[in-house]
């Protein structure tokens, strides 16, 4: 059994604001330490943030605004921003080299095919309807809750994509999703971004300093190529993790970011993500 959301689901609207805010700080630094919450819902945008980066500058504030508005579709909403410098302590921390800025217990798991092929269904869906949605793959049975679109329009696109389970398609009937009808926050939609790999550390709105970005992205990179559950844990303050340098997996999660066009891009999908 396994859930996905798409892009436009309210979390993931939150999930893409904040990946949005450590992408800015990736092309004003080279190691930028950024974390950002993101809390979005009935035409307002609430974003703390906490930098190494001073955001405070006008053109910054006035690019994150209209950034807010493309992602979540909202035109005419209030986006409110508070930016707080990083503690002084754990900046120093920092000052030579990159070491651990987490304590925390991480898990990789292998993507299994059921996750794939939702996955698959869930960007085709999107693509087609571009509208807030979430789907479950149980067993014979496709749970598909897509927003805007009329029930018969779902069916024949599934049908047409050759799905052959049995489908459930918006047990309430048409509704309208999205930001006017939920609220939405940074993190919150871990188990579609990470399926069977959840431990205790989110994947968004944080640099690769922070072990719930770079181990999580390493232990699921480390799964896939061992083909077996991978378990990690650090404290902060650690160099090494894994018998590695912490500098050099927080290069192979930076690689990782880059190849799929950075966090904006990440938070759409996660660590499990179509392979189309």
């Amino acid at each position: 059994m396994y859930e996905k959301v798409n892009p436009k689901h309210p979390d993931k609207i939150a999930d893409r604001i904040a990946g949005m805010i450590v992408d800015i700080a990736y092309t004003k630094k080279l190691n930028p330490k950024v974390a950002a919450e993101v809390l979005i819902g009935h035409n307002e945008c609430y974003i703390i943030i906490e930098s190494d980066y001073n955001y405070q500058r006008p053109i910054i504030i006035n690019y994150i605004k209209r950034r807010v508005k493309e992602i979540s579709g909202a035109l005419g909403i209030k986006t409110i921003i508070k930016y707080y410098p990083q503690d002084a302590i754990l900046n120093k921390a920092q000052e030579k080299n990159i070491v651990c800025a987490d304590n925390g217990i991480f898990k990789g798991v292998p993507i299994t095919s059921e996750q794939r092929e939702l996955t698959d269904i869930a960007e085709r869906l999107y693509k087609r309807f571009n509208a807030d949605g979430k789907y479950i793959l149980n067993d014979d049975t496709l749970i598909a809750c897509q927003s805007n679109a009329k029930k018969d329009d779902i069916e024949n696109f599934l049908y047409n994509m050759g799905v052959e389970y049995d489908l459930d398609i918006n047990p309430l009937g048409y509704w309208t999703g999205g930001i006017d009808v939920d609220s939405g926050a940074t993190n919150r939609k871990l188990g579609s971004d990470m399926g069977d790999a959840i431990t205790g550390g989110g994947l968004h709105g944080k640099d690769l300093s922070k072990a719930d970005v770079s181990l999580n992205i390493y232990a699921h990179l480390l799964a896939q190529e061992r083909g077996e559950v991978v378990e990690l844990c650090c404290a902060i303050g650690d160099s090494y993790i894994d018998g590695k340098p912490y500098e050099e997996i927080v290069e192979l999660a930076k690689e990782y970011i880059k190849s799929i066009g950075g966090f904006e891009e990440f938070a759409k999908w996660g660590l499990i993500r179509s392979t189309n």
